[in-house]
């Protein structure tokens, strides 16, 4: 039987496999503390005669490679030779700016007509824990406008504690990773007081590894910072930049920490002001009710795989098989790993077929089709954890978590009672690992040059999360929010009336003057 890794639902598993594939407080008062004294000049090369082995962290030096490392993916193949590569040392603490240094291992894909450019465009696909060297080539790939890939320079980067950049680890065995980054589905206060061991092991096991003297300073404000040192290496005064999913936090924080220095930001699939708190992880179980009705419809009209014929029938499918599979897996998949695994399929409309035929795979015995994993999930799931945990406080109470998740089994009984559970961040060890600074409020302070695009029905970054980042921007920001579903809106997706307000934004700046809705668009055939 074969063992099958949750690819983490929360926003990945499809952006991540193609882009791995192709490829204090007052220090937020006073960003410019993140500007470099001497700033390091990149020094491009070839990616693929980058090193192969990923950057280990290692006591006592910290920015020497490990032979043991596991390899990391190439981001550069076929077309993508024009993708080149670079390394920047950084500071591991911004408020000792001098002292221990860790690499970010950067990329670039360079305008092809030097006359159009108009500077650099940084791009970040989602994650957190994702490689984005990958990145600049995979948009570029998927129909990334001809006019703004002539506009700009595509910086992708590894955010820190990820990939070619100075790695993490938590030392997690195989069937720790095969655990996933959700918690189990739970159906009662008990089943939250049992898995509230695992996730403290799992806290132990990162503050313990031989990275953990990294473990304070993975943040998102420490990669906006990182952004920024970025941006000073590259010798320019300000830079653009389009982030989806957790890409929309990490460019909200750099907007907040470096309003001097952003020019046109795009977020793509929005969360909400907090970022990935406790309050995005439950609002997946709503991401997941809000979409869904998307893919009953679908299986509905599709009768050869036998999930029913009609939604309300295909509905009841889900809850069959995810109450089946609880009580006795089939081929791999429980009733968590089910779960996660539609929410992952749900993110784009191709990935509908794909999961009618996981559904009726289980449904019949049969063999499944074709799973793709995501490369590296050890550093992946740790480096998860250590943004997440660190960016904001979360609840230390185990009842807190058993009264969330039974909130949350009747409110959105598909995938409440898992994104509700408690994971590592409940034992994240804040007590004694010199917190620097509070989580980075968002806020209206700043140049309004901010485009927010958003699915109506995005079962990863639901809309009602991004409102709630558009309300916190205030003048800086306008929304255009189109009426599709799936995760993801530019450059691939089908809104025309979407696609074309990005584009016009990055190519001549030009904003619509207000929030707009754009109507549903059938795909031309």
């Amino acid at each position: 039987m074969r063992r099958r890794k949750k690819t983490l639902s929360l926003g990945l598993a499809a952006t991540a496999v193609v882009t791995a594939t192709i490829a204090g407080v007052s220090l937020a008062a006073t960003p410019d503390t993140a500007e470099a004294r001497s700033v390091d000049t990149l020094r491009w090369g070839p990616c693929a005669e980058n090193p192969k082995e990923a950057k280990e962290p290692k006591e006592p030096e910290p920015s020497r490679t490990s032979k043991e490392a596991k390899e990391a993916e190439e981001p550069g193949q076929g077309d993508a030779s024009r993708l080149e590569c670079a390394s920047l040392q950084v500071p591991l603490d911004y408020q000792d700016p001098d002292g221990r240094q860790i690499d970010i291992a950067v990329s670039r894909l360079p305008s092809e007509k030097p006359a159009k450019r108009r500077g650099v465009l940084l791009v970040n696909p989602g994650g957190p824990g994702i490689t984005s060297l990958g990145y600049p080539y995979a948009l570029a790939a998927s129909g990334l406008p001809q006019e703004v890939r002539d506009s700009y320079d595509l910086i992708g980067f590894d955010p820190r504690g990820v990939g070619r950049s100075t790695r993490v680890t938590c030392d997690l065995t195989e069937k720790q990773q095969a655990h996933g980054n959700i918690p189990p589905y739970t159906r009662n206060a008990a089943d939250v007081a049992k898995e509230a061991p695992y996730a403290r092991a799992v806290a132990e096991q990162c503050a313990a590894s031989k990275s953990s003297w990294m473990l304070p300073h993975v943040t998102t404000a420490n990669s906006a910072r990182d952004m920024d040192r970025i941006r000073a290496a590259l010798g320019e005064p300000n830079i653009s930049y389009l982030g989806g999913s957790y890409g929309t936090q990490l460019g909200s924080v750099y907007a907040t920490l470096f309003p001097r220095r952003d020019d046109r930001i795009v977020l793509d699939s929005n969360l909400g002001p907090g970022g990935y708190d406790v309050t995005a992880m439950r609002m997946l179980a709503r991401g997941m009710e809000d979409r869904f009705p998307d893919f009953a419809a679908y299986a509905a009209a599709h009768p050869e795989y036998g999930l029913g014929t009609t939604p309300q029938q295909v509905t009841a499918k889900f809850h069959e098989l995810a109450r089946r599979l609880d009580e006795k897996p089939v081929q791999g998949y429980n009733g968590t790993v089910f779960r996660g695994k539609t929410l992952d399929n749900l993110y784009t409309d191709a990935g509908m077929a794909t999961l009618a035929k996981t559904w009726q795979a289980l449904d019949t015995n049969k063999p499944l089709p074709d799973d793709p994993s995501l490369p590296d999930f050890e550093n992946f799931m740790a480096a998860r954890f250590h943004t997440l945990c660190n960016d904001s406080l979360w609840p230390r109470s185990i009842a807190t978590y058993q009264r969330n998740a039974e909130i949350d089994r009747v409110r959105y009984p598909k995938l409440g009672g898992s994104t509700a559970g408690i994971g590592p961040c409940a034992f994240w060890p804040t007590e004694h690992t010199e917190r620097t600074e509070p989580p980075v409020r968002v806020g209206a302070k700043g140049p309004s040059n901010v485009l927010m695009v958003q699915n109506e029905r995005d079962p990863g970054t639901p809309l009602a999360g991004a409102k709630k980042l558009r309300h916190a921007f205030g003048h800086r920001a306008v929304m255009v929010t189109a009426d599709q579903g799936g995760h993801g809106v530019y450059p691939s997706g089908t809104n025309r009336c979407a696609n074309d307000a990005v584009t016009t934004y990055l190519t001549t700046g030009k904003r619509p003057s207000q929030d707009i809705n754009c109507p549903a668009e059938q795909p031309s055939t």
